[in-house]
């Protein structure tokens, strides 16, 4: 039963050391343990501090990238809108210019028919004049006397005149 209840000399010698090893424990590593438990409890808060912070700015990036991303949107839809709108003008400009000028090759192909026309008729006159005055100049070099002389001469001019 001696080793279930300990003599007061045992009990004696091992408070002495326990409490000699504790005086040297704490001369010599319980401020270096602290210091270091302090160094890491430190480390630990400053650290979360650096994570609550870096998700802080992180949320506050976010939401400035959605405000962006919305400006950046509503830009596009503006110079979007803006294009649409100049090609719209620049189709109607195109129609309208392509208009006078359909309208003006039509009055000027209008006029030179026109003029060709004139020029036809004018030049179609003087053949007429001219074949006039050679049915006159043979008509008066040949005695004209009877009507069978007549129309056998007409006939003969019919079948000279050559038409062109």
């Amino acid at each position: 039963m001696e080793l279930v209840t300990p003599d007061i000399g045992l009990i004696f010698w091992m408070t002495l050391s326990f409490l000699i090893v504790l005086a040297i424990l704490k001369k010599f590593a319980w401020k270096p343990i602290l210091q270091g438990l302090k160094d890491r409890e430190d480390s630990i808060k400053e650290s979360l501090s650096s994570a609550e912070k870096a998700r802080e700015e992180m949320a506050k990036l976010k939401s400035d990238n959605e405000k962006l991303l919305a400006e950046a949107r509503l830009e596009r839809d503006k110079i979007i809108k803006e294009a649409l709108a100049t090609a719209s003008s620049l189709k109607e400009e195109a129609k309208e210019d392509a208009s006078k000028i359909s309208g003006k090759m039509i009055e000027d192909a209008r006029n030179v028919i026109t003029s060709e026309k004139q020029a036809a008729l004018a030049e179609m006159k003087q053949e007429v004049a001219r074949l006039s005055l050679e049915i006159a100049e043979k008509l008066m070099r040949t005695n004209l006397s009877d009507d069978q002389s007549q129309r056998a001469l007409v006939d003969r001019f019919i079948n000279e005149v050559k038409v062109n």
